[in-house]
Order: C-alpha cells, then structure tokens, then sequence
C-alpha cells in the first residue's frame, strides 16, 4: 500500500515542482493552498486539493487526520517570487510568523494523526560568519540585525519545533540555497548559495524514504555550504531538472 503525502503548501514554487514527482512516485498526495484557482491546478497534477490556511489550527488538524497522512512535508513560505526592497521588513516578518506559528500548528497536526515522518523547508544562508563551507553543525547567525535577525529567529524556531517533535516521528530540516528557476522570479543561480527548483523538490521527494532525523543543506557547490551530507545520506543532486 502507498504512502499518503500530506503537503502543505503545495501550490508554492517548490510544491508545484514536487507534486507531480510524488504522484509519479507512486504515492498518495493530499496538497493545501489558500487558492481555490491554485487547488484546481493541484487536482489538474493528481493530487487531493485541500483549501486551509496553516493559522486555523484546529482546520488544520482536521486536514491532516482526514488525509490519514503517513509523512507530511512543509513547504510552506509567505514571500511573493520577487521583494520590494523598501518592504522586505514586512515580508520578513510574515514570513517569521508562518515558520514560528504555523510549523508549531502543522507538528501538532502531523502528531495527532500519526505521521511517521516530517520534511521542513529551511534556508541555507542563515549562518553565521567564519569557517566556510559550512556544515549543518555550523551556528546560526542568531546575533544578525534586521530584518535579518528576525529571519533567522524564524528559521531557528521552525528548525527547533521540527527537530525536537516525539522520537514517533522523525523530523528532516532541508537548508535550501535561494531557488532559481520557474516560479521563483529569478532566472539565474545565486553567486553564493544556490539551487534550482526541481533540485529542491527533489530533495524532498527523496526525504520521503531516505536519510534520518536532523538538517541537510540543499545547495549547489559553492564556497558558503556544503552538501555533502545530503549527496551521501539522500543521493541527491543538484543537478536534477524535471
């Protein structure tokens, strides 16, 4: 019997990737957006569309158990493809509020319906300076000035929240570098930490069977991280494309 995939933010730059390679996979794909449009998109890629936003905790909750979800996958952002400069503070901070608030509301979810697994998009460029590459052992840039600072709080809570869940679920924080590709308002990789939206989709397909409990840097090689980790444990490469 096929796993059921529980994605919640599935009509997002990475989600609208990783959809159809979960539903070519094999496996069972309940998929959450705010958009009625974007659920029919999710229905047109195979999988099971569900309208709730990621605040209506107890919504939410109901979703996961209906789903009967044995692996739940967070890909869940609150950022246009393209920031405003002059308002990248607010974004930032809604974007915080979503990793804070909504990933405590998606593991409590993700628990009460007996999911064995949980997968959490997180970002790669938030580490402190000093002893590049670096590895998912390197500190966080917790001392930053906004509106990084609150960026990175965000990252640490949502990474916290995921990786201190119950021993019954095993939690796998993806680090991505800044996506490129379709959907992501950027054409070319990042000169400094990196990774094309199908490779991070991809990444997470193979985070439903492969790797164990803890963080992997998703990125292109480069000199500010290293993926080492996730092409051994995950056999994942940067170069996958749909």
């Amino acid at each position: 019997m096929s796993k059921t995939i529980f994605v919640a933010g599935a009509a997002g730059a990475i989600g609208r990737r990783l959809v159809p390679l979960l539903v070519e996979a094999g496996y069972g794909v309940v998929g959450t957006t705010r958009s009625p449009e974007r659920a029919r998109a999710l229905e047109e890629a195979g999988a099971v569309s569900v309208i709730v936003d990621v605040y209506d905790a107890d919504g939410l909750s109901r979703a996961v158990a209906r789903a009967k979800a044995d692996v739940v996958i967070h890909q869940l952002t609150d950022l246009p493809p393209s920031v405003d400069p002059a308002k990248a503070a607010d974004f930032a901070a809604r974007n915080a509020r979503i990793r804070r608030e909504g990933t405590a509301n998606l593991v409590r979810a993700a628990l009460a319906a007996g999911a064995s697994r949980m997968i959490a998009q997180s970002i790669a460029w938030a580490y402190a300076a000093g002893g590049e590459p670096h590895g998912e052992d390197a500190p966080l840039d917790m001392a930053a000035p906004e509106p990084r600072g609150v960026s990175v709080g965000g990252v640490a809570a949502l990474e916290e929240c995921v990786l201190s869940a119950p021993e019954a679920m095993t939690g796998l924080v993806l680090r991505y570098g800044r996506l490129y590709g379709p959907a992501t308002g950027a054409d070319k990789p990042d000169a400094s930490v990196a990774v094309h939206v199908d490779a991070a989709a991809h990444a997470a397909l193979l985070a439903v069977e492969r790797g164990g409990h803890g963080i992997y840097n998703i990125a292109e090689p480069g000199t500010y991280v290293t993926a080492a980790k996730a092409v051994r444990a995950l056999g994942w490469s940067p170069d996958f494309r749909i």
